[in-house]
């Protein structure tokens, strides 16, 4: 079995799979009178032949090491995880020569997979495990799963 070491999930590592959704940084503005920081605008949501929608998930939680056997991607739209509690989750993702990458979010921090990114299965970590997910809503094969012959062994770095 091959072994991943998941490494702490950064924007500039993440770029070519997808935006790294948080509030690092100052808001980008202050709305609700002074009360409220905006982070504006953080991830591009894109859909082809279909709607924007918004889904609730419930995963059951996983561990450290984590079996990978499985990645997929939606060519038709993009698709984000926003997790609803301050939890870390492992974030899985792959180029088009699918060899697997292992990111892990920091507390609270969510991420959008670009229309057509090879990534894996949502896998809290801790918490609730519990998810808001942004993504594309409509009729078409929007699923592609790839199987892997051999396991990776995902492990903290």
């Amino acid at each position: 079995m091959k072994e991943i070491h998941a490494q702490p999930l950064t924007a500039a590592a993440f770029a070519p799979f997808g935006d790294v959704l948080n509030c690092d940084g100052a808001p980008d503005r202050m709305i609700n009178a002074g009360l409220c920081g905006r982070f504006h605008d953080r991830a591009r949501v894109h859909v082809t032949g279909g709607r924007v929608g918004i889904s609730m998930f419930r995963s059951r939680l996983r561990q450290l090491p984590y079996q990978l056997d499985m990645i997929e991607r939606h060519p038709l739209g993009s698709q984000a995880f926003i997790p609803l509690s301050m939890d870390s989750f492992l974030v899985v993702v792959a180029r088009n020569d699918l060899v697997p990458q292992a990111f892990l979010t920091a507390p609270g921090e969510g991420v959008n997979f670009h229309r057509g990114t090879w990534h894996g299965v949502l896998t809290p970590l801790s918490g609730p495990g519990l998810f808001a997910v942004i993504d594309r809503i409509g009729e078409g094969p929007n699923l592609e799963e790839h199987y892997f012959p051999t396991p990776y062994r995902i492990v903290a770095a």
